[in-house]
C-alpha cells in the first residue's frame, strides 16, 4: 500500500515540476529584462535538480542524487556569474 502512495506522490511531483519548468522557460525566453531571464534560469535549474531528486526517490538509484548535486553547484556558479555581469555591465 505504501509503495502505491509513494509512486503516486512521486509521479504527481514530477508532473508538477515539468509544468513549472515549462512556465519558467517562457519567462527565460520572453522575459522583458535581463534580470527576469536570470531569475528564470535560476528557477529552471532548481526545478531540474528537484526533478532528478524525484527520479532518484522513485527508482532508488544514487546516480540521480549525484547528478542533482552537480546541477546545483553549476547552477549556483552560473547565477552568481550572471548577477556579477549585470552589476558591472
Amino acid at each position: 500500500m505504501s509503495a502505491i502512495i509513494l509512486f503516486t506522490a512521486v509521479s504527481v511531483a514530477q508532473i508538477m515540476l515539468v509544468a513549472a519548468m515549462a512556465i519558467v522557460s517562457i519567462r527565460m525566453f520572453v522575459g522583458p529584462r535581463a534580470q527576469d531571464r536570470i531569475l528564470g534560469l535560476d528557477t529552471f535549474y532548481i526545478n531540474a535538480m528537484l526533478l532528478l531528486v524525484t527520479f532518484g526517490v522513485g527508482t532508488g538509484r544514487v546516480v540521480y542524487f549525484e547528478a542533482a548535486l552537480v546541477i546545483g553547484m553549476i547552477g549556483f556558479v552560473a547565477t552568481v556569474a550572471l548577477a556579477k555581469f549585470l552589476m558591472r555591465g
